[in-house]
């Protein structure tokens, strides 16, 4: 009931009452300890990182809080209750249970700096040969065949904490050198998956385009159970590979917390894995996953407010805005059409406060760093804060007078619930633009 009261009156509250805020754990320091990669078997592999194997390798020192998760009773369950709305189309009812968790602690500018960090770090090749699988902890430095990873599939970095006590899991976006600043062989792959995750169907864009899938049925009409079954058909969806990505490092670190970042379409990767696991997510200028997440069957719990997006509104990736047969997408070969993610957001306003025209050249993780996050950024910083004087001009209560200034510009905004920034019909079958404005059947 607190918590329900305007801030200022809970301030009173808790001086008279006496009531202090519940003890945070302390921040953690966390290392590159891992790569990960998937083989051209399917198969997950890891490979030790050597401090020497990258020059922007570092330390990163992550604050914690609390979070309040909601979990199933056993993730059994989860799989049971998807299972049954793929093949029966029906809801089946869980056990819902709030787990209190440490998770990462954004508020700060410098905090999501962390994350970005090792969002970017994803992108670095590096040609290492020893790899192995956590079945047996076995080298493999012939790299035989059926064991070389695979330079189209997903990869990325597992940073761990000195205590051993949580991990992330960093996984790399998509890689396409016009869009992002750096390009790579697994552009193929993640072109696939960027547009069966954030189209509304199949990629189809123009009549001149080839699909990812059959689901369209002429006109504005799209097959919506046919789209379903290709997201969970296709041999080449990161989303199940994912899911084994975690249960792998899971069982390296047993006790261990885990959370999860990335960048693009690594981000929202990281969003549905962790809704399936209960995870804590940071996420970087992720294309919008909601409808995904509804396509794959994933039972929805009662908040997913432990994943956390944060983008800005000149990347119209983000925005969902980067669609139709003329956008810089769609040249590229993306249709990018999804505008509803889950979770909270942070979005910031670089249109209106700094002035930015939507770009999709400002949707890389780099020009974020440089230009939002990084000490160089242009986002101004908070006002001074004058030092409290009284209550409400009473002497020696704790505050601001109310004759004095008050902080309106600087700080990025807080994190607040997609649906309250977003709106909750920002799906395809609402649009402006006739070519991406899809009837779903």
């Amino acid at each position: 009931m607190l918590f329900s009261l305007p801030l200022a009156i809970q301030a009173l509250v808790t001086t008279f009452l006496g009531v202090s805020e519940p003890q945070q754990p302390p921040p953690l320091t966390f290392e590159l300890r891992h790569e990960h990669r998937l083989t051209n078997t399917s198969r997950i592999v890891f490979s030790d990182v050597k401090q020497s194997n990258f020059a922007a390798e570092r330390v990163y020192r992550i604050p914690r809080k609390i979070l309040k998760i909601p979990r199933p009773s056993s993730h059994e369950n989860f799989l049971a209750a998807r299972a049954m709305s793929m093949k029966d189309d029906m809801s089946m009812m869980l056990d819902w249970q709030e787990d209190e968790i440490p998770g990462p602690d954004v508020s700060s500018r410098d905090d999501l700096l962390q994350f970005a960090h090792m969002a970017f770090n994803t992108y670095y090749a590096d040609n290492t040969t020893e790899w192995y699988d956590v079945s047996d902890r076995g080298w493999d430095k012939s790299t035989p065949h059926g064991w070389l990873p695979g330079e189209d599939g997903m990869r990325g970095h597992i940073f761990v904490s000195q205590d051993n006590s949580t991990v992330v899991i960093a996984i790399k976006g998509t890689s396409a050198g016009w869009l992002v600043g750096g390009g790579g062989p697994s552009t193929g792959k993640d072109k696939l998956n960027d547009n069966l995750l954030f189209s509304c169907c199949c990629a189809r864009v123009g009549p001149t385009w080839s699909t990812v899938c059959g689901c369209h049925e002429g006109g504005y009409k799209c097959d919506q159970q046919c789209v379903q079954d290709a997201l969970t058909e296709k041999e080449d969806l990161f989303y199940p590979v994912g899911l084994n990505l975690y249960n792998n490092v899971s069982y390296m670190y047993p006790n261990a917390n885990i959370w999860i970042t990335g960048h693009s379409l690594g981000g929202s990767l990281s969003s549905l894995i962790g809704v399936t696991f209960g995870a804590p997510v940071v996420a970087f200028e992720a294309p919008a996953e909601k409808l995904a997440a509804g396509r794959l069957h994933l039972p929805s719990p009662p908040s997913t407010q432990h994943v956390t997006h944060f983008y800005h509104t000149a990347d119209p990736i983000a925005m969902g805005a980067c669609n139709g047969v003329s956008s810089s997408c769609a040249i590229g070969g993306f249709a990018m059409e999804t505008r509803c993610h889950l979770g909270q957001v942070i979005r910031v306003d670089t249109v209106s406060t700094l002035g930015w025209s939507v770009d999709v050249r400002t949707h890389g993780i780099k020009y974020v760093i440089d230009h939002l996050l990084g000490p160089n950024s242009e986002w101004p910083e908070p006002d001074a804060e004058p030092e409290p004087s009284g209550f409400w001009g009473w002497p020696g209560w704790p505050g601001r007078d109310k004759d004095e200034p008050k902080q309106t510009t600087g700080r990025l905004p807080p994190p607040r619930p997609a649906g309250d920034v977003e709106g909750e019909d920002g799906v395809c079958s609402v649009s402006s633009h006739p070519l991406h404005s899809v009837q779903l059947g």
